[in-house]
């Protein structure tokens, strides 16, 4: 196992449901025969259903700011956005592989709250990647993104995986 380079998720919102847990813990615990994995929950903003577009960007850049705090000076960092580039599993891994080879030892993926990420985290993103163009609750989104890491590690090795 490489020690040296450590995944972080920050994600806003307290994950509540007990088989996304279940599932997160689980992918964890295989990740951890591969690298350090720092799950981060950073609160989200409490807020009104109905919000004009300026209660929302108020709202983002609170949450913007609980992020940013907690992003390493030296990390790289991927941001989910519906507007980034959408990546195959191989693609991942070769991205995250190619930032360790080059000596990246700090990687930091972001999901937004449930109005998405503010410009400041966008801005601060090395990159922006999507899982496509359909909306999904950022906490199964950070279930899926687990997964994707872990999936990103076996190709990596070149172990055997579900396809």
């Amino acid at each position: 196992m490489d020690n040296a380079v450590g995944i972080s998720i920050i994600s806003v919102g307290k994950l509540k449901e007990k088989y996304l847990k279940l599932g997160i813990e689980e992918y964890a615990k295989r990740l951890g025969g591969y690298t350090k994995l720092d799950l981060i929950e950073v609160p989200d903003e409490k807020a009104p259903e109905q919000l004009s577009d300026a209660e929302m960007e108020i709202v983002k850049k609170k949450e913007s700011e609980r992020i940013l705090a907690k992003v390493p000076q030296d990390a790289y960092v991927f941001a989910l956005a519906i507007e980034g580039k959408q990546r195959t599993s191989e693609e991942m891994s070769k991205e995250i592989e190619s930032l360790m080879t080059y000596g990246q030892s700090k990687i930091v993926f972001i999901i937004g709250g449930s109005l998405g990420l503010h410009d400041d985290v966008l801005k601060r993103a090395d990159t922006k990647i999507s899982f496509g163009k359909m909306t999904l609750p950022h906490q199964l989104m950070k279930l899926v993104l687990v997964e994707q890491i872990y999936r990103s590690y076996r190709i990596m090795k070149g172990e055997p995986y579900h396809k």
